[in-house]
């Protein structure tokens, strides 16, 4: 016990928080329209009852979080669909390092993939900067997430970066918790899924001097996150536009949370998610013994590009974005006429917010980017 409270300040909440925490969820003024969204054949006195009734994680996790995904499933997809999970060892615990579209449903849909199919729920990291508000914290860390700080000096966010490494090794290998963490800081907003090598060294931080064994302790398997329509297309058309040429991008009051909520509500047609193979240590060895910790953390995050952009599915979208952004009809045989209407018809509404040809074709780059890499 004494070990886990070193991570207090950043753990998800024990069995014992959560009924404490449902009394808060229910006593909240904006969980009524959350409850008619997520139980929409139910009074709200009969959905607080179901809150209510989870007195622990796995309770609240099966009821609330799994009727949540399943609604997204069944009222904004074209269904989902999963590959890879034979490559999956149910003794072993792993770290899920994925591409980063959707704000919550990425983890959120791999976790409900994993549940249904026998597999344990895993641990989700979620930044600082989105845990706002009290209802978003309880529901959060009542899901298994824990809190990634973000910003601060360089000493703070070395010290930030040490304490979240220690507590996913810990996670990990004591705790017996798969986690999930992104490729990177925020999500992907130009389509092209980079491992920030960043990511390796914090993970690296808390192994000891064998870099190998460090990795190779965590169990990492490569997670590939694909949506036909790409999760809040236009707000991140947007926000590409707002920082071009280096300009810093300034989120404005409640971003975070309309992002959040425009990913879980737009449409997003077929989803697939990919469990790729996992990185094993004898590839790990293979990296060249004499290259600095730099060159081997660049290797590494190599290997994690390639299975990440090999288990992208292509979408029709993604070919129509590229004929139009190069004016050809390349890619005319991957798509039907009706596809491509639905996609201009998007297109157009981007206009509302501007004509500016840049504007145009950074939207454009957010679906035919993957193209390129393919």
């Amino acid at each position: 016990m004494e070990r886990e409270t070193r991570f207090d300040d950043i753990r998800p909440y024990r069995d014992d928080e959560i009924p404490a925490a449902m009394q808060r969820i229910v006593s909240d003024p904006y969980f009524p329209p959350m409850a008619q969204y997520v139980y929409p054949d139910r009074t709200v006195d009969e959905v607080k009852e179901i809150f209510l009734s989870c007195h622990n994680i796995f309770e609240f996790q099966t009821t609330v979080m799994k009727q949540v995904n399943e609604q997204v499933i069944e009222h904004t997809t074209d269904g989902l669909t999963f590959g890879g999970i034979e490559r999956l060892d149910p003794s072993k615990r792993y770290l899920y390092i994925s591409n980063h579209r959707d704000i919550v449903l990425d983890s959120c849909l791999l976790m409900y993939i994993l549940h249904t199919n026998g597999l344990k729920i895993g641990e989700i990291t979620f930044g600082s900067n989105l845990m706002k508000g009290q209802m978003v914290i309880d529901i959060g860390k009542s899901n298994k997430m824990f809190r990634v700080e973000r910003g601060g000096n360089p000493r703070q966010m070395y010290l930030n970066s040490l304490h979240l490494s220690d507590y996913i090794r810990y996670a990990i290998t004591e705790k017996h918790e798969s986690v999930w963490i992104a490729q990177r800081n925020g999500r992907t907003k130009d389509g092209i899924d980079h491992t920030d090598q960043g990511l390796i060294k914090m993970l690296s931080m808390s192994g000891g001097k064998d870099r190998v064994q460090s990795l190779a302790q965590l169990n990492i398997v490569p997670v590939s996150v694909s949506y036909e329509w790409e999760s809040c297309d236009i707000l991140k058309a947007l926000e590409l536009y707002a920082s071009r040429d280096g300009k810093p991008y300034v989120k404005k009051p409640g971003e975070d949370l309309n992002s959040i909520i425009t990913g879980i509500t737009q449409p997003k047609g077929r989803v697939h998610i990919e469990l790729c193979e996992p990185l094993t240590a004898q590839e790990l060895n293979a990296i060249p013994s004499d290259y600095v910790d730099a060159q081997f953390r660049h290797a590494v995050a190599e290997i994690l590009d390639r299975r990440i952009c090999s288990g992208y599915r292509l979408y029709p979208n993604a070919y129509i974005a590229s004929d139009i952004r190069s004016g050809s009809n390349r890619f005319a045989d991957r798509y039907t006429p009706e596809q491509y209407d639905a996609f201009k018809a998007r297109l157009s509404e981007l206009e509302k917010y501007g004509t500016d040809p840049v504007l145009r074709d950074l939207f454009l780059g957010i679906y035919s980017n993957p193209v390129i890499i393919e």
